[in-house]
């Protein structure tokens, strides 16, 4: 801080010189001793001077709190933007009314499709939001090595930007086997990590007894995958932290409250991971979070530490998260802690949001440098036959509620020329992954069971993590017409019937991203849905599209469809299609 700076805030903190702004009357929760005290916040520039006692202060603008709860600015300590469907710009509009003034975003997404010129495009998006977004270094790209992304970047390529101001640090390790394994390669970004002074993320689901000594071992920070109670205590009892998710696609905050204590509760923090418009407009963010522990009667200063101190402590924010003096002015307003409804909210000082309202001015970054991301080689229908011989498969079953899928065994009809063939009356259909970074001409061929689809296709340029082109279809040629609307589009989502499109959402930014609102994206998505199930014939348990978006996630069990093949996560291999 410089020195006039550091000296107008003592001499408010003192009392001496006037607050630009005193929030008075309000409560303050207060997450360093647990009280709820009283009282009135004075703020000079972007940081808090002073908490005081009614009288205490004066200033050039004064904002009657009217007996409102004053929290923390919330942390989200896990959140993927792109998964949003919206820009930096968007999501910091749609977030910050909820009390959102600071997210630890992964853009691993689009550095997967577009290296280091999405990195760079996101972090001159962010500099047109309020909202406080700290990037992390995407740890794998390409996550595994059993699949193509649009970029390598390996720890020689890290050292490029790791020492940038604009990194927190390295990003979830989803790469867990290297981990554990002590692989050269994963040591080398470990090892620059460290020598650089950034924190660690991590992500190891399902991992246990010593393998878990062994990922911690490598002072890997946190995880977000956890699912069970087990898991749970398992991390915390490493010195892990445990980041309680509540998205749109994983719902793992219900399963885990029972194991919350207030001995365990400093090592718990809170995130998204992946949140769509539809859920932010409806249900909000971190504020949803607080609603539903507050349902269990969980003490409320308690879980909002969890949002605030705890997440800037994990990621070494040590001016954020508390109303204290020398903090950022990141305050957030609720009317009471129940309903936790936000009723305004400053970020570094200023007044962002207001009912509801998002204030600041709205600027859009020029998205020209991640345009035109869908890159095909010789794509042609003739490349979706598949040359089985059993009629005895592998079939990825979708299980509803979530993203793992289980491998299962099943019998089907074959032609003579070895392709499958299609049963009306049986709920399995071709899945395609089609590569579009390399131009590599990959066309990688399985069958997914439960997703009901009874005619026509969908498609995507979406697929967890490099972001290949997955389409799901009832035959070859609705497949194939899915794969030709994507490229046209440059990247979204179809929905094709009678080899025309019925429904489309383009996604121009990185084929991962729209340039459109939040409320468009959600109205678009709510008529993807509906035409699905109703025209496509998609199983209502089933959630049509961030089903498909996981069918290629190499790291979430059991098994899934990479642009090379059939993967078996628990063998950590490929697999035939054939199950003979």
């Amino acid at each position: 801080m410089e020195k006039d700076k550091l000296k107008k805030l003592i001499d408010v903190a003192a009392g001496r010189e006037k607050a630009d702004v005193l929030i008075k009357n309000c409560k303050v929760i207060n997450v360093f001793s647990g009280k709820i005290q009283d009282g009135e916040i004075a703020i000079v520039g972007d940081m808090i001077a002073g908490i005081g006692a009614p009288g205490d202060y004066d200033a050039h603008e004064v904002v009657d709190a009217e007996g409102k709860y004053a929290s923390p600015g919330f942390i989200d300590s896990h959140i993927h933007i792109e998964s949003s469907y919206v820009s930096p710009e968007e999501i910091g509009r749609l977030l910050v009314p909820h009390g959102g003034t600071t997210i630890i975003a992964d853009p691993h997404e689009i550095v997967n499709v577009c290296g280091f010129t999405g990195l760079r495009y996101m972090i001159e998006a962010a500099k047109n939001t309020k909202l406080d977004i700290r990037y992390m270094l995407p740890s794998c790209v390409p996550a595994t090595p059993f699949e193509h992304a649009g970029a390598v970047i390996d720890a020689e390529k890290m050292k490029e930007v790791i020492d940038s101001d604009e990194i927190l640090g390295l990003g979830e390790f989803m790469n867990f086997p290297g981990v554990i394994s002590a692989a050269d390669e994963v040591l080398d970004k470990i090892v620059l990590a460290q020598e650089h002074g950034k924190i660690i993320d991590g992500h190891c689901p399902s991992v246990e007894g010593l393998g878990l000594n062994a990922y911690a071992a490598a002072r890997i920070k946190g995880d977000h995958e956890c699912s069970t109670l087990e898991e749970m205590n398992d991390r915390l009892d490493r010195g892990l932290y445990v980041l309680l998710r509540q998205g749109s696609a994983c719902h793992n905050l219900r399963s885990l409250i029972p194991g919350v204590t207030s001995e365990n509760s400093r090592r718990l923090l809170l995130c998204s991971d992946d949140r769509q418009p539809k859920t932010m407009i409806e249900e909000g963010h971190l504020d949803n979070h607080l609603r539903i522990m507050g349902e269990y009667n969980l003490d409320p200063v308690m879980c909002i530490r969890m949002a605030t101190l705890n997440a800037a402590e994990c990621f070494g924010l040590d001016d954020l998260g508390a109303i204290a003096p020398g903090y950022r002015a990141n305050i957030v307003l609720m009317d009471d802690l129940e309903s936790f409804r936000v009723a305004k909210v400053w970020i570094d000082g200023e007044l962002c949001a207001e009912d509801g309202e998002y204030l600041p001015e709205f600027k859009k970054t020029d998205i020209t440098p991640v345009r035109s991301s869908v890159h095909l080689k010789d794509f042609s229908e003739g490349k979706l036959k598949m040359h089985l011989s059993s009629d005895k498969v592998h079939v990825i079953q979708i299980m509803p509620g979530g993203v793992v899928t289980a491998k299962v065994v099943e019998n089907v009809k074959v032609g003579e020329d070895g392709d499958f063939v299609r049963d009306p009356d049986v709920d399995i259909v071709k899945v395609a992954v089609v590569e579009r970074h390399q131009e590599t001409g990959n066309v990688a061929l399985g069958l997914l069971k439960g997703y009901g689809i009874k005619s026509g296709a969908v498609g995507l340029s979406i697929a967890h993590d490099s972001h290949n082109l997955v389409v799901v279809g009832v035959d070859d040629g609705e497949i194939a017409a899915a794969v030709r609307a994507l490229k046209e589009m440059e990247g979204g989502m179809v929905l094709i019937k009678d080899g025309q499109v019925i429904e489309s959402m383009p996604l121009p930014i990185a084929g991962l991203m729209s340039d459109q609102s939040g409320e468009w994206i959600s109205d678009k998505l709510t008529a993807l849905h509906e035409k699905a199930y109703h025209e496509l014939g998609v199983n209502e348990d089933v959630e049509p599209i961030m089903t498909l978006c996981f069918m290629s996630l190499a790291v979430i069990p059991e098994i899934k469809l990479t642009d090379m093949g059939l993967f078996d996560i628990m063998k950590f291999d490929f697999i035939p299609l054939e199950a003979n």
